[in-house]
């Protein structure tokens, strides 16, 4: 992660005591209202197109808006389009924008913007991780990337403009799909989306995000400043649709390392909201009505580098799967924040008829049985024993890589006697924020933390992860008939059977364990009752667009 910041001693015996800590000093400043709040360490990017990080959505949220939004009951509801059709096949979404719409410094806004930003978000050479993820349903997008064979490459030359999407008029937005795609409407208001401007966005590719007089956007919010490892400041953006439901003057986005510091900011009223809590300080605090925890549709899970030779054998996988306790991480660890997993697909997914994923399994035996530790441990040792690795003999020292924060350096700290327990032995290696992202979506590693929250509700937005070539794809997983199974639920228009195909689909994940799924995700943090008319939704979203402090 960023900088190591000085750790802040505290008296807990008091302040804990409190019943709603936090907030205690005046919102106003020389910035006018502004919110302070945390939610970790630098970002590698705040470009839409690039980033792939939770915090960094959160911030793009703020600053961007999009075709659509969520709303407080997690519906999705108008933002800059202020209505939409969709044709009777599925094939032709038509967003219709709302008049008057500005960029951040006054220009005016038209539909051709999105156009431009989401041929962008295609383009080989932008390499946006999500490109696929949120417009490979769009029709063109083959031709748009350039046709890539079975290794990627390309044996086309990549036209962006092949990207079916069109803007009639300045008002009218049309997409063309590929095929039908019913949860469009969750993707058009994912922050990756979200138009950027093209004059200062092309003559400045690599630094336009950097610099405040050409970070120009859409949202409620725009850029002030961004001093690198200390904090973002945002403030009121006057060319905003819906300005006047915006309340606050700015928010101020902490960026820190250290949970202690933050938590000193948040008992001290420096910051009203904070995401990184001391972990050593959880069963305390799970007392106090400050403290949240929000259910979360995400999976903490591990990548073993697929195309490493130690890890190519799935039964080396399984065995170090089945070696590691779910339920003691969960329970001890992690103070019974996190649940354990038993399968890549987070708790609280949808099926198709809007009933629990889990209830519809076809083959419950190939998912992880979190309550029969013992006879997982007996089980992965006989498989790395089939593997020809006996007590771990012939495999090398193996490296872990995460970044510090939460609970990451201690479960690490548990992989390494885990492990041990089938003679292997780890070393950890701890990375800065800013830095363990791109090392580990571009394969520099042998195992890493990794971790998805999903943008919307349905399986291909976390399935789709581990396909091949995914820009997503961490662990490098690659198997056709997985692919397959996916490019068949992508055309499939009976929900039903679009479904059984994505369950097909994640018990082969789960027999090859391309990837390791440890634990699913629940979103604590401490927020001051200062702090109103917010929202938190389940793609780890806090939505202060409109929220109030009370004084």
């Amino acid at each position: 992660m960023k900088k190591q910041l000085i750790l802040v001693t505290l008296v807990m015996t008091g302040a804990l005591a409190l019943t709603a800590c936090g907030g205690s000093k005046s919102a106003k400043n020389a910035n006018g209202k502004v919110l302070t709040i945390e939610m970790g360490p630098d970002v590698e990017t705040i470009d839409p197109a690039l980033n792939t990080t939770n915090d960094g959505s959160n911030y793009i949220t703020y600053l961007f808006d999009n075709l659509l939004r969520v709303d407080k009951d997690g519906k999705i509801a108008p933002s800059m389009a202020e209505k939409y059709e969709v044709s009777d096949d599925g094939l032709t979404w038509t967003f219709h924008l709302r008049d008057g719409l500005k960029w951040s410094d006054g220009s005016d806004f038209t539909a051709g913007d999105f156009v431009y930003s989401w041929q962008r978000m295609v383009d080989p050479e932008v390499a946006a991780p999500y490109a696929e993820t949120v417009l490979g349903m769009v029709d063109g997008y083959e031709d748009a990337i350039g046709n890539p064979d079975a290794n990627g490459n390309t044996t086309t030359t990549p036209d962006v403009t092949k990207l079916k999407v069109e803007a009639p008029d300045d008002k009218t937005f049309v997409v063309h799909m590929a095929k039908p795609t019913p949860y469009f409407d969750k993707l058009a208001t994912f922050a990756a989306l979200s138009p950027v401007k093209k004059d200062v966005v092309e003559s400045n590719p690599d630094g336009w995000t950097l610099d405040p007089k050409t970070y120009i956007s859409t949202g409620p919010f725009k850029l002030k400043e961004w001093k690198a490892g200390s904090y973002l400041l945002l403030e009121k953006n006057e060319n905003y649709w819906n300005k006047d439901a915006v309340k606050l003057d700015g928010i101020k986005c902490l960026l820190m390392q250290d949970q202690n510091a933050a938590f000193s900011a948040y008992e001290s009223g420096d910051a009203l909201m904070i995401k990184d809590i001391p972990t050593q300080e959880i069963t305390t605090l799970q007392k106090r009505p400050d403290y949240h925890i929000d259910p979360q549709l995400g999976t903490y899970f591990i990548d073993l580098n697929n195309t490493l030779d130690e890890f190519k054998d799935p039964k080396v996988r399984q065995a170090l799967s089945l070696a590691l306790d779910r339920k003691y991480i969960s329970e001890t660890i992690t103070a019974g924040t996190y649940t354990p997993a038993k399968g890549f697909i987070p708790q609280g997914v949808s099926d198709w008829d809007g009933s629990s994923w889990y209830d519809h399994l076809t083959d419950p035996s190939v998912y992880i049985n979190v309550d029969d530790y013992q006879a997982n441990l007996a089980k992965a040792k006989e498989l790395l024993a089939e593997a020809g690795h006996p007590n771990g003999e012939g495999l090398p020292t193996l490296t872990y890589s995460t970044n510090d924060s939460a609970y990451h350096k201690k479960i690490a700290e548990y992989l390494q006697q885990a492990w041990g327990e089938l003679g292997l032995k780890i070393d950890v290696n701890i990375v800065e924020w800013k830095s363990f992202t791109p090392q580990r979506r571009s394969g520099n590693y042998q195992i890493a933390r990794d971790g998805w929250v999903m943008d919307y509700d349905d399986p291909s937005n976390i399935l789709n992860l581990t396909a091949t070539g995914n820009g997503n794809n961490s662990s490098k997983y690659s198997n056709p008939e997985y692919d397959a199974l996916l490019e068949k639920a992508a055309s499939e228009k009976d929900q039903k059977t679009r479904f059984d195909y994505f369950h097909q689909a994640e018990e082969m994940l789960m027999r090859d364990m391309g990837v390791t799924p440890l634990l699913y995700y629940n979103e604590m943090y401490l927020q001051s009752d200062k702090i109103k008319d917010s929202y938190h939704t389940t793609d780890g979203i806090y939505h202060f667009e409109y929220a109030d402090i009370a004084e």
